[in-house]
């Protein structure tokens, strides 16, 4: 996390809102990540489940204030975009609780995706390079216009984070395979999935942040199905939850889970950018968008 904020602050825009908040929710989520690690370390538990939960959220709340700031400074749509749909949602001030939640989810979901050596970082790896893609690209004024999604003329510098982040978990994979050396822990887990979720509120392509993130939305839908199935009918569907144990109890090995599910995460990735290009069905003929064709000329 040092190393991925020491790169935030030497190449990116500081002057960039979006980068602001991007430094402040790694800060903060990694603050609160080393807390329960330290706690789990000294006295065998963490932080208890509603008092992270809760901070947490105060966290998210505050970077999602700033980043609607930034969203209305620059006359952007607050609305929620559909995939390969063509439809929106229109959120208005409800922006801010929602876009808390979509970091605090992901939050969570990579921390609970980190269960074997390298699966969490080998997975945020596709899903990070997706969605700085993203961000990059909804940044970008002719590419913006040439796949038919909303310009945010900001959100181009969070790529930089986002390669920063992936360049910091590359290192870490190196001591993270099985055998793992070193472990990440909330301290990682936390921050990593938090980024994720701010490049989609950020880049206003949440529900594509489903499609690319898509195993860590699978493992945390295996815990919340495995929770109420046993409360409904006391009976498990999964031998284990997340779903990566479930495949360990039935015989397989560690290595060959997490890279089938690096596998599963690039297929992810791949299709997620894939619905970008979806988007623009005005323009099947794949001509260049006006804007781009007077640049060329102009060039």
């Amino acid at each position: 996390m040092l190393a991925v904020l020491g790169s935030a602050v030497v190449f990116c825009d500081l002057r960039n809102p979006h980068v602001q908040a991007g430094i402040l929710l790694l800060f903060m989520y990694a603050v609160l990540g080393v807390w329960d690690d330290r706690q789990k370390m000294r006295q065998g538990c963490g932080l208890s489940v509603r008092k992270k939960f809760a901070l947490q959220m105060c966290g998210a709340l505050l970077v999602a204030a700033l980043v609607y700031r930034a969203h209305c400074e620059q006359g952007c749509e607050l609305a929620v975009v559909i995939p390969m749909s063509g439809y929106s949602i229109d959120l208005g001030l409800w922006f801010i609780p929602f876009a808390a939640l979509v970091i605090v989810g992901a939050s969570n979901a990579v921390n609970l995706t980190d269960g074997l050596d390298g699966l969490a970082g080998g997975c945020f790896l596709f899903a990070v390079a997706g969605m700085g893609t993203v961000a990059y690209v909804a940044g970008h004024a002719g590419l913006a216009d040439y796949l038919g999604i909303e310009r945010i003329s900001a959100s181009g510098e969070m790529a930089v984070i986002a390669g920063a982040a992936l360049g910091a978990v590359l290192g870490f994979l190196w001591f993270n395979c099985h055998p793992a050396q070193v472990f990440m822990g909330d301290t990682g887990s936390l921050p990593l999935g938090g980024l994720l979720g701010l490049l989609a509120i950020v880049s206003r392509h949440e529900f594509l942040l489903l499609v690319i993130g898509g195993v860590f939305v699978v493992e945390t839908l295996s815990v919340i199905l495995q929770v109420l199935y046993f409360k409904w009918r006391q009976r498990r569907i999964f031998r284990c939850a997340p779903l990566h144990h479930h495949f360990q109890l039935s015989g397989w090995s560690e290595s060959k889970i997490v890279v089938r599910f690096w596998i599963v995460s690039a297929l992810c990735a791949i299709f997620g950018l894939a619905c970008l290009r979806a988007n623009d069905s005005g323009r099947v003929d794949g001509s260049l968008p006006a804007t781009v064709a007077r640049e060329a000329a102009d060039r």
